[in-house]
Formats: structure tokens, sequence, C-alpha cells
């Protein structure tokens, strides 16, 4: 006997959902919903990719799309039970994704009708559940359509047809492969999709429980904070015989910060720059930037040693650093734990170049604390909003601006921008300079400085977004309460919110240097030419129906 060849043979893929699929999305879509209004357009696919690429999966045969799940993390009691579609999705554009939430809901999953007999729905549905368990989320919940009750709407109510359904009483074409795969109904949604006219504008709450999920903290002692005290250190500069004398002092300002139970203690940039009057000719500006490097090590090893003695986070402004012969202008974190992270100083001024060869570093990060995710911008560097922005989108609460400037000009502009940075990217910010004369040394003589925290602009906030400033040009400690559930409310109830109202399908800034690969990743499916699979009662598949 001869076995036949298929006649088509299959090469499917499971992968990240990408910009350049759009077109054959919409070939799918089309045919799946043309009674909902087909496709979405180019720009809410846009916009959901850019909102939350690691979320939008597909599957490609042979190099066409021909089957997608969309999904966005939320902040579930955020929303509760009672939802409707567009207001969870944020219209479909994912400004509700909440990269600290707690819940993966399900936007939607649809199968090319010619391939509804290969379970591909069902393989959808599992690499959900395999990315709700990698972001350790407490669930997947999605609204499911019952397209089926349209037969029985005058016979039954949704939640009779419901029961019959999960008695298997009645086949349903979306919510018999649901609880097939685990999916348990909380409750009836009314006017969740009400175009759903197969429907009649109901459907179900689904939940999948993640029992993988692991709480972030498991003790009182771990319990996460929401009110954050930050110290900011305005520091004088002034001459000094020792690095010993320097140091001396700063352990003064960590001594005091500390008794006042600060979590985080932040200092100027180059703070330490009297150390530079310690060479030979502190009148030669190249050579004394370099005789300052020559003590970053001991500096940032003796803060690192307060930090743990005085139980406090510090921030050392910034310090200078030799690597192979190029010189960066880096700030250190000293957590209390012991760690040590590093944040190099992207944009450099012309006098940094002009003055020391200076050059800027090209890594950005968000350093998760122990009682908060942070971000910290050198001077600079806080005058460009897309870096912000950036630390923003990867759940910044706090970002700290250690500057230095010489007049009141440049202090303004560091001033005002960390203040829109406040605003825009709904958090705090903490700016901290110093003050005082190094007169013999060059380029570094004269200082100006009004250290401050900034809120976002909303009624539980400041009227004037400044939650405490200093005295200009004195030596002083300013310290200040942040509360960090202020920032989540904002986000969710604000009078404007920016973070879920920007519009991703026209713009979005992108880290250039991040890897185009995503948690999702790329899988090879393996499935036999002509696969076919029935449900219970002989009906087919019905895993490969639309979800939404």
């Amino acid at each position: 006997m001869t076995v036949e060849e298929p006649k088509t043979e299959h090469h499917l893929k499971l992968r990240t959902l990408r910009l350049s699929d759009y077109d054959d999305l919409v070939k799918v879509m089309n045919r799946v919903y043309s009674d909902l209004g087909g496709a979405w357009t180019r720009r809410t696919y846009t916009a959901m990719l850019n909102r939350f690429p690691q979320g939008q999966i597909c599957i490609e045969d042979n190099g066409v799309v021909i089957a997608a799940a969309f999904s966005v993390i939320v902040d579930y009691q955020s929303f509760g039970d009672d939802h409707t579609y567009k207001e969870i999705t944020g219209n479909e554009k994912l400004t509700t994704h909440d990269p600290n939430g707690d819940v993966l809901y399900g936007v939607d999953v649809f199968v090319d009708p010619e391939y509804r007999s290969m379970r591909l729905g069902r393989r959808l549905y599992d690499v959900r559940k395999d990315l709700c368990r990698r972001l350790n989320l407490k669930a997947i919940i999605a609204g499911g359509r019952i397209p089926g009750y349209r037969d029985y709407a005058d016979k039954m109510s949704p939640e009779e047809y419901i029961e019959a359904v999960d008695h298997k009483e009645i086949v349903d074409p979306i919510l018999t492969f649901q609880l097939a795969n685990d999916f348990e109904v909380k409750r009836v949604l009314h006017d969740y999709l009400p175009e759903d006219k197969e429907s009649q504008g109901f459907a179900t709450l689904l939940n999948w429980v993640n029992h993988d999920y692991k709480p972030i903290t498991s003790s009182l002692l771990e319990q996460p904070k929401t009110n954050v005290r930050v110290g900011v250190v305005q520091w004088q500069m002034r001459t000094v015989s020792s690095f010993e004398e320097m140091m001396k002092h700063a352990e003064f300002f960590v001594d005091a910060l500390s008794g006042y139970k600060a979590d985080f203690a932040l200092f100027p940039e180059f703070f330490n720059a009297p150390l530079m009057g310690l060479g030979e000719d502190p009148d030669d500006s190249a050579e004394a930037i370099r005789v300052l490097a020559s003590y970053t090590q001991a500096t940032v090893e003796e803060m690192a040693r307060l930090a743990i003695a005085y139980n406090i986070n510090i921030i050392t402004g910034s310090v200078p650093v030799i690597e192979e012969g190029v010189l960066y202008n880096v700030s250190y974190l000293c957590h209390r734990d012991g760690r040590i992270d590093s944040q190099y100083k992207l944009h450099i001024t012309p006098s940094e170049w002009r003055y020391w060869a200076m050059e800027g570093g090209d890594d950005l990060r968000v350093f998760d604390t122990d009682v908060g995710k942070i971000g910290i911008l050198i001077c600079y560097d806080s005058e460009f909003p897309e870096l912000a922005r950036v630390l923003s989108e990867e759940g910044m609460q706090i970002l700290f601006v250690p500057f230095w400037t010489d007049t009141k000009n440049g202090y303004q502009r560091v001033r005002y921008c960390s203040q829109a940075r406040a605003i825009e990217n709904e958090c705090y910010v903490v700016i901290g300079g110093s003050v005082g004369n190094l007169p013999n040394i060059s380029n570094v003589d004269i200082q100006y400085a009004q250290s401050a925290v900034f809120s976002p602009s909303d009624f539980p906030f400041p009227h004037d977004c400044i939650v405490a400033e200093s005295t200009p040009n004195t030596e002083m400690t300013l310290i200040c309460d942040l509360d960090l559930s202020k920032l989540r409310q904002l986000r969710h109830s604000g009078a404007v919110r920016n973070s879920f109202d920007r519009r991703l399908d026209l713009y979005r800034v992108h880290w250039l240097a991040d890897d185009e690969a995503d948690i999702a990743g790329n899988w090879s499916l393996q499935v036999a030419p002509g696969e076919t699979t029935a449900a219970s009662g002989g009906a087919t598949e019905p895993a490969e129906e639309p979800e939404k």
C-alpha cells in the first residue's frame, strides 16, 4: 500500500508578533470578525506592540501568520470584576498596561478558519499560561464571548446557558474550549462587548489561577514600603587636606540622615571635587580631574561601608572613573544590603569635554531597591526627556538627579527640566547640588544650588508640585517622605493619565541597544500535516473560534 504525500506541507513557528505582520493579521481578522468590524487599524496594532511586545504572540505557517493571541498586564483591583472590554483594554490600544500589575488579561485569540482543525488555539493558550508563570503574575483573566447563546436567548438566562455548557449539555464554540483549558467562570459580564450580537452583549469572566505564583514578599519585615523617606545633602565645597577629612564630612551627613530613618541619602555630582586640590597643579584641569579619579575606588568603598553601617541607601552623587584610558562620570548606588550599582552619565556637557576630555556612557538602568524602583540621571542627563521616559516605562518610581551647576541659569535648566520629568512620567524627582567655592581649582571654582523634591501635578500632591526645597546656597540637609501609593492612584484615576494616554500608535521612545528578543521567545512547533482533532460530541475543536 502506498501512502500519498500530503498536498500541503506545514511548517509552523510560534513567536512574538512584529509590525511587519500587520497585513497577514488583517486577512485573518477580516475573515474571523466579519460581523464585528473586521481587523484593528494599523495604529491600534502598532500601539499594542509598542506597549507590551512580549504579550502579543502568533503562529506562522511557512512565513504567513495564521493565528494570534494578544494580552496585557493590568492592576486588576483598579478595574474589578465589573468592566467592559474597551475599559480594560484601553479601547484596544492597551493604554491600561501596567508593568507592575498582577494579572495577565486576555485581549484576543483567533485562528484562521482554514486551520481550525489543528488545535492551534490550545497551543496559544499554553504559551499564555507559560508567559503568566514567567512574569510571576497571579492569574490570567479574560472576558469570553458566548456566541452559541444566540440560539438559546429566548429559552434561558446567560447564567443558565453557562451552567448547561459547564455540564456538557450544550457545546459553545468558545466557552466549551475555555473550560477544557482549566479556566473557571467567575461571573457574567453585562454589556461587555455590546456589538457582539451573537452573545447578546454578554460575556463570561474567566479566570485561570497561576499556582506557581510566588508573592514578592513573604513576611511582615519584607512588605514593600509605600512611604519612602529621602534625604538630600546640599554639600558645601571646601578645601580639605586629605581624603580622610573629606570622608569625615560625608559621614557626618550620612549619620544625620540615618538618625532620621531616611531610606536614601543623595550626594551631589562630583561631591568629592575638593580632592582635586591635593594634586601638584590644581590649576591644570585635565590633570586635576585625573587626580580626583585616583580617589574613586576608595570613595566608593567608603560609601559602601557607610551604607551598611548606617542602614541607608547612598547615591554617591558622581565621581570620575577612568576605564581603558577613557574618562567617565559615574554615579554609584550603594545599597544598604551591600550591593553596589552604577549609572554612567550619558550626555557630556561642552565644558566637560573641552576641559577634561570626558566621554558619555551607553547604558541606562532602573535599580530595584528595598523600597522601590529608582533611576539616576546625572545633571545634564535630566535635560533629555527621552531618558526619563525609558526609565518610567521600566517602572521607575523615584528619579534621583545629582547635579553640579555654577550659575543660577545653569541650575534653572536642571530644576525646571527635572520638574517636567516628574509631571511627564508621574514619578517623584529628587535633585541635589553643591554650594560654596573652590577658588584654587580651575573650572570648579563657584557653585549654585537649591536642592528640591518634585512631584506630579494633581490633587494628591502639593499644588506647586514641590514636596520640599532647601535654602539656596546654604549647606544643609533636606528630608521628606514620599507616598508611592499616590503614584499608582494617579496613574489609574488622575485628572489626566500621561502614562495611559500616550499615543503609542503614533510615536514611542525606544532604546536602540535593546535586544529584539523578548520573554515569550521563539518556538518551533512540529505538527503533522493534516492533523485534526474532534471535540466531545463530534464537534470540531472549538479552540479556534475568536476569544474576544
